[in-house]
């Protein structure tokens, strides 16, 4: 009831939101050429002479002189004129339109592809922003051409329809109009040009054209058409609260597990083969749990018909009559099946039989009841007497018989002390109590337990089942009624509260779990999630596993048996072992994961004998586990080769900038090396003592620089790969700018460092020849970029327990979104911290030296937005410090 009532709300606020826009109303073809735009146009001169408010936005008349004639007389909206690549292309002016407001607009075309640089890529979302404002509109599309209907329409044609339509945009429809013509009148009117030119005519009619595959079109046509007038036709129905009526033929085989559950599900297929019919096969379970045997006939026949290509449906409810035909009305269906059930000569005076309530409630559908070849020896087998376990168990009855016991006591305590006159109440409120927390057998039990009590303990003449007064018989027969009213009604209500509690157990079941996979960064999180969810919620030992990972218990070695079964169930991508019908006696349940229509991996449950084994129920719950498992280990896969091939490109790229670096700067002080050794070796005789020591000092400086380079390499191997083991020692900040200007004017004897040092700064406790290599490295880069005779600034400053060295040059300074990329390796190759010159890897050691010391470097603007000014960041530590240790290793 209350699934009806969240459906019939559901179908009231569908209908006011496509109150609120446009209407769409699709002229659907099964072909080209079928006339689709001439029916279209023919409605709007129809609605034309109605004095409707109608234009044109977009008709494509094909040359087609008869199409064209239907369009004077109609507003056209002019077409916007778009260029592209020195082409004039012609659009529908969308915002010419909603100017315009018109009632209803033809826009033919639907799946058109829109000329690169309009509002929309297609012409569907035209019409959705249409529909938005307000404005009805009128289309045409092509059966081949949705979306959902894309790969079936491949495989009967050969051909894939690259412009497709969301099939959401069919939501919005408020009347679909099937265009059709015979395949014959078709291919007629291919011969006769009106559809292609003749030399794209014949290729036509060997493939999209051929006879079988536009039958096979036109009935996927209708299909279509009636699929979405059925609908709309229920949900209608559902807004006004009347029950669904099927349209289309849907067969519903319902089992219980009586014997004959796999004959119903062969027979109930070959039916719905014959007709064309989608089919499901659902069963009714009830408060309690069912006996193994029947439990076991109901696994192996929802197994059988999910391969025969069934949905399968646990329902839950008392009234089994009334809850499949709930369940009918919802989804449609328009075909029952059932088996044949056992009529007793009493229980066919009350109606009490299923396929009698069925025949009496269900008048709206096609009743097939079916009788196996067995059923009239199950039948004889069901006469023998039925053992109380089986209806009632002794648990219950012996429940039922405290609480009446508990009802008698406290009535006569009641009667004795209160002086309560009228102690029905008390035996009803006892069989209320036994419904709730029981079954409606055990209610049945305590209300005639209750009854006989109240009559023997309470009825004049006492301590007998005499009844003397007329109205003594009165009030125990109505309190029977009532009894066993109020029992039945709190049975129902606890039904309902447990299929409530149930389905709030596998959503939250879900959701945990959905959570668990969104966190999830890798395979391994993954499969570790599933595990714990699977094992969590239903008491049972999980393994997973997905190609070489695989979660499972500590020390897990499975069977021969279980092994194979896992094997075949990821070979075959169905599930195998326990429940199932292949390799049935092992122990473990394994389900596939399947992703991409194929087994990426393997879940393996093994029931606690100690608990309650699987329910049908659990098994769905687990399978839509497995199958969320298998999304996410889908998704967490392909993110890791997207990263392994990401780590692959970015690895050949620093590959080829580093080939390209050695090839160029590291060659440059080798060739000038060679040169002037050559050239002593050639020419020493012959020169003078200056010529002489110029290329002996160019054979040391480019050596040096050759030296620099080497060394920058090396670095960087150590800071990406080794580490850097710091070895400290104390070090004024003064000796520490000075040894690495030093070092620059040997290299660069024009440069000129401007000095500024507060005074009293401390010493540093670092590791002194990294750091000197690290200011050297900033101090280079600066040098390589401030112009000729400008000064490079060299700041000193003590910080929130930092020090503080800033750096600045008055180059050309770097983009603000430019600066944090100067530290990536090799960025100088496209333009960086060296410019043309050097390897790029500078600024990246001095960062990864500084950071080994938990300091940091970063760039900003110079003074007055000039130049570039990098900053070094280094912690002032204590040699007791715990940062001493942590970098020591200590």
């Amino acid at each position: 009831m209350q699934e009806n009532r969240e459906a019939r709300a559901d179908a009231l606020a569908g209908e006011l939101r496509r109150q609120d826009s446009g209407h769409l109303t699709l002229f659907l073809g099964a072909a080209p050429g079928v006339g689709k735009t001439y029916a279209m146009l023919s409605r709007a001169r129809e609605l034309g002479r109605q004095g409707v408010d109608l234009v044109i936005g977009v008709v494509e008349t094909h040359g087609r002189s008869e199409t064209a004639a239907l369009i004077d007389g109609h507003e056209l909206i002019p077409r916007r004129q778009i260029e592209y690549q020195g082409h004039r292309l012609d659009e529908m002016d969308l915002d010419a339109i909603v100017q315009r407001q018109p009632r209803i607009v033809l826009v033919d075309e639907l799946a058109h592809r829109n000329a690169p640089g309009s509002r929309h890529e297609r012409r569907w979302q035209d019409v959705l922003e249409l529909l938005d404002k307000g404005i009805d509109v009128y289309s045409t599309v092509n059966i081949q051409h949705l979306e959902s209907l894309n790969d079936i329409v491949h495989r009967i044609t050969g051909i894939r329809v690259s412009e497709t339509v969301p099939d959401a945009v069919l939501d919005r429809l408020r009347d679909i109009r099937l265009v059709d013509l015979p395949p014959g009148e078709l291919i007629e009117r291919l011969h006769q040009g009106k559809i292609y030119l003749p030399e794209m005519a014949e290729q036509a009619l060997q493939r999209f054209f051929a006879a079988p595959n536009l039958a096979a079109l036109r009935e996927l046509a209708m299909q279509t058409a009636a699929d979405h007038i059925e609908d709309h036709l229920r949900e209608a129905q559902t807004a006004q609260g009347i029950s669904g009526l099927a349209l289309r033929r849907r067969v519903l085989i319902a089992i219980d597990g009586s014997g004959n559950s796999e004959y119903l599900v062969r027979a109930g297929r070959r039916l719905a083969e014959r007709r064309d019919a989608p089919w499901s096969v659902v069963t009714v379970q009830r408060a309690g749990r069912l006996a193994p045997q029947r439990q076991a006939e109901l696994d192996r026949a929802f197994a059988l018909a999910r391969n025969l290509g069934a949905d399968t449906q646990v329902l839950h409810g008392n009234a089994i009559a009334d809850t499949l035909l709930d369940h009918a009305a919802h989804d449609g269906v328009s075909t029952l099946v059932v088996g044949r059930s056992r009529e007793r000569p009493i229980a066919r005076m009350f109606n009490r039989t299923l396929t009698q309530r069925l025949l009496q409630h269900g008048a709206h559908y096609e009743l097939v009841i079916l009788s196996s070849p067995h059923a009239r020896a199950q039948a004889r087998a069901r006469w023998r007497p039925v053992a109380p376990a089986r209806w009632l168990s002794y648990r219950d009855a012996l429940y039922a018989s405290l609480c009446a016991l508990a009802a008698t006591g406290f009535g006569w305590l009641a009667e004795q002390w209160v002086g309560l006159t009228d102690l029905s109440m008390i035996f009803i409120v006892a069989v209320v109590v036994v419904a709730a927390r029981t079954r409606m057998s055990a209610a049945i039990l305590a209300a005639i337990l209750c009854f006989l009590a109240y009559n023997f303990f309470f009825i004049e003449p006492r301590y007998t089942l005499i009844i003397a007064a007329p109205w003594g018989i009165t009030t125990v027969v109505l309190f029977l009624l009532t009894a066993l009213v109020a029992g039945r009604l709190a049975s129902q209500l606890r039904m309902q509260v447990l299929t409530l509690r149930a389905a709030n157990n596998q959503a939250s079941v879900l959701q945990h779990l959905g959570r668990q996979l969104s966190a999830a960064a890798d395979l391994d999180q993954v499969l570790q999630a599933g595990r714990s969810t699977l094992e969590r919620a239903f008491g049972a030992t999980a393994m997973l596993q997905v190609g070489a990972s695989q979660i499972s218990p500590h020390g897990l070695q499975l069977a021969q048996l279980d092994r194979a079964a896992a094997d075949w169930a990821l070979s075959h991508g169905q599930p195998a072992g326990r429940h199932t019908q292949t390799l049935a006696g092992a122990a473990w349940w394994f389900i596939p994961l399947l992703g991409n229509d194929q087994a990426i991996g393997v879940v393996g449950l093994q029931e606690n004998t100690e608990q309650r084994q699987l329910s049908t129920e659990n098994r769905r719950l687990a399978e839509a586990i497995c199958t969320d498992i298998a999304q996410a280990a889908l998704r967490t896969t392909l993110v890791a080769e997207l990263e392994a091939a990401r780590v692959n490109n970015e690895t050949e790229r620093l590959r080829s900038a580093l080939l390209s670096s050695v090839s160029h700067d590291l060659r440059s002080p080798l060739a000038a090396m060679m040169g002037s050794a050559g050239s002593l070796i050639s020419y020493s005789a012959a020169m003078n003592e200056e010529d002489r020591l110029s290329l002996l000092q160019t054979i040391q400086q480019e050596g040096e620089r050759l030296d620099r380079y080497i060394q920058n390499l090396l670095d960087m191997t150590r800071l990406g790969h080794e580490g850097l083991t710091l070895q400290r020692s104390w070090i004024g900040v003064d000796e520490l700018v000075g040894s690495a200007t030093g070092r620059l004017r040997r290299y660069r004897p024009q440069v000129v460092v401007d000095l500024q040092l507060d005074a009293d700064l401390p010493p540093l406790w670092v590791h002194p020849a990294l750091v000197e290599q690290s200011l050297f490295n900033v101090l280079e880069n600066a040098a390589k970029f401030s112009p000729a005779g400008a000064s490079i600034q060299v700041f000193a400053r003590q910080v929130d327990g930092h020090l503080q060295l800033d750096v600045q040059d008055r180059g050309p300074g770097i983009a603000e979104e430019e600066r944090g990329r100067i530290f990536d390796m090799f960025y100088s190759i496209e333009r960086g911290d060296c410019g043309k010159q050097g390897t790029g890897l500078g600024l990246t050691i001095a960062q990864g030296m500084i950071g080994a010391h938990g300091g940091s470097v970063s760039a900003f603007s110079g003074e007055g937005d000039q130049g570039t000014l990098i900053r070094l960041s280094i912690p002032l530590t204590e040699p007791d410090s715990p940062l001493k240790a942590i970098d020591d290793g200590d």
